[in-house]
């Protein structure tokens, strides 16, 4: 795991010194012609050697973060290329104009977040670059999403879970309780070792993709039972996440129960503690919140006290 964890920084970082090791005369001229140019590969090439580079999680960033981005830049310049879009001499309202297209468009507001966070990165490189002085989206606001946080992608109940944990084969069944008891990820899942779980301690390790960051999680009976029904080398469970989503859309499907991916699952763990009394730090320290805050999603999910009080209206 080791191993793999070191090659995978080294080959973002190998790709940043090309951009790094250039004389700046020449970073610059490159990054000009790729602008003008709007090429993708090496404005992508560009982007992530600054975030590599300046960012704050280093080589640690994650390929998940590493393609959203990526969607952003390509979306964007789809968008430059149809409208004339000057990159390196932008125009005022420019920036504006593009976050509210991609708003009609229909994305969500949380894409929307994305998009925008990926151009501001664009050209936080071409300034790296010094390829322009231009920062069309330094100002620039999304409108504002008016749904409550604890309204999306609200978790499985526990009758759901149960049925599909009862459905599901030797594999599945571990995956699932994986992000329904040990609330990890579905990136952490999947790349989960078995030199990183430790039955007779009952508790495994989990190296998240968010910065690098490394967790203990306590497993539960059911969970346990599930682990020692698999083998016990190489990956836990393995696989590309296509595959994974296939996987719990086929269950969903043949036991009747509706499809909410595999966050929904995470989210029930963190509800189903905050329901059995766990405080929000051991809900933040399950689940590997760095922000107290953001546990407390699963206490507006798991409070139930106002639709009692309203039941004898």
């Amino acid at each position: 795991m080791t191993l793999t964890l070191d090659l995978y920084r080294a080959a973002p970082l190998d790709r940043a010194r090309t951009w790094n090791d250039l004389e700046a005369g020449e970073r610059r001229r490159r990054a000009m012609t790729a602008a003008r140019d709007k090429d993708r590969d090496a404005l992508w090439s560009l982007t992530e050697a600054y975030l590599v580079l300046n960012g704050a999680s280093g080589t640690g960033v994650s390929p998940r973060t590493l393609r959203a981005y990526r969607w952003a830049i390509d979306r964007f310049l789809t968008y430059a290329g149809e409208q004339a879009f000057n990159l390196l001499s932008p125009a005022s309202g420019d920036g504006v104009r593009f976050i509210r297209t991609v708003e009609a468009a229909g994305l969500s507001p949380a894409s929307t977040r994305v998009q925008l966070a990926g151009v501001r990165l664009l050209y936080s490189a071409l300034r790296w670059a010094e390829a322009t002085q231009g920062s069309p989206f330094a100002d620039v606001k999304p409108v504002r999403d008016r749904t409550a946080a604890w309204d999306k992608r609200a978790p499985y109940s526990g009758s759901d879970v149960q049925t599909l944990v009862d459905g599901a084969d030797a594999r599945m069944r571990a995956l699932l309780l994986l992000c329904a008891h040990a609330g990890l990820r579905i990136s952490e899942a999947l790349a989960l070792e078995w030199e990183d779980v430790q039955l007779d301690g009952t508790e495994l390790i989990v190296r998240s993709g968010k910065g690098g960051k490394q967790r203990r999680v306590v497993l539960g009976r059911s969970l346990m039972n599930a682990l020692g029904h698999l083998g016990t080398q190489g990956a836990v469970i393995g696989g590309s996440y296509p595959a994974a989503v296939e996987r719990l859309q086929r269950l969903c499907a043949k036991l009747a129960v509706p499809y909410r991916g595999y966050h929904a699952l995470r989210h029930y763990a963190g509800t189903r503690l905050i329901q059995e009394g766990a405080s929000l730090d051991d809900v933040a320290r399950h689940l590997g919140h760095s922000v107290l805050e953001t546990a407390r999603i699963y206490a507006k999910w798991s409070d139930d006290s106002l639709r009692r009080r309203m039941a004898s209206w």
